[in-house]
């Protein structure tokens, strides 16, 4: 890769990870555009590295409160609010695991396509803009329930097709179950946590078995790069996303699905 894959590549994936607009609709436009080669196991693992450590910085406060009370009253009779949010998140990580582990193969195999993520891209845009005309108020995280996260967990499982988007799957659900905007983006970056976790280990153990060689300085810009990037999106993601809504990303989406309609089908 040379230095212009790396940063656009890892600005993208910092970008895309957290909004609700398709990372792969994204990645796959330099490759086709530019004819780029794909980034490879080990860029992989690095901006996935980035994207994580962002929202757990940006997070750090959330994760010692919701990890501390988890771990004190989460097990008891009466767990407080935020020890139920912590096994919401558990229990909304749970179908995308296990829809992983089953369907990944397969959907790697028959769904990686131009067409399915042109599909995809514009399907569940489209699904974004209903839920969030549809919304009213919406509730607080304190007033969440079991159902609504496992029907947000069952929609992330959904983003294992390509094109659906992680972010946005998940807050469409969250809008759909009757949160508040900012409360939706907020547990649905909540939840990206374990996922790009997980995803990020399964890559690291695959690249622990590659013989391939690792160009070390590469990585780390893409680390930082993509670190960067993702911050930058959830901060203003949030400071801006009452106010706007999410009629500026659902326009995106379709127009980004008609051009790769357009030009690459």
């Amino acid at each position: 890769m040379d230095l212009i894959e790396i940063i656009v590549l890892a600005l993208l994936q910092g970008l895309t990870e957290f909004l609700p607009i398709s990372s792969s609709a994204h990645l796959i436009l330099p490759s086709r555009l530019f004819g780029w080669d794909d980034q490879g196991l080990a860029f992989d693992v690095a901006v996935h590295v980035g994207t994580l450590l962002a929202v757990m910085v940006y997070f750090r406060r959330d994760i010692v409160v919701l990890t501390q009370n988890w771990l004190t009253t989460g097990f008891s009779r009466t767990p407080n609010t935020e020890a139920r949010l912590a096994w919401y998140v558990v229990v909304a990580t749970i179908p995308a695991g296990l829809a992983g582990l089953l369907l990944n193969d397969w959907i790697e195999a028959n769904l990686r396509s131009t067409a399915v993520i042109a599909a995809t891209t514009i399907g569940f845009g489209l699904l974004l803009g209903f839920a969030d005309k549809s919304r009213k108020d919406g509730v607080s995280l304190v007033h969440m329930t079991l159902l609504m996260a496992l029907v947000i967990g069952l929609a992330q499982a959904l983003a294992l097709i390509p094109g659906t988007s992680r972010s946005g799957i998940t807050i469409t659900a969250a809008l759909l179950v009757g949160l508040h905007r900012v409360e939706a983006a907020r547990f649905s970056f909540l939840l990206s946590i374990p996922l790009i976790l997980a995803a990020g280990g399964l890559k690291t153990l695959e690249l622990m078995d590659s013989v391939l060689p690792v160009d070390w300085q590469s990585l780390a810009l893409g680390v930082l790069l993509s670190a960067l990037s993702a911050w930058v999106c959830i901060y203003y993601f949030l400071a801006f996303i009452n106010k706007i809504g999410m009629l500026p990303f659902v326009i995106y989406r379709l127009v980004l699905g008609l051009v790769l309609v357009a030009f690459f089908i």
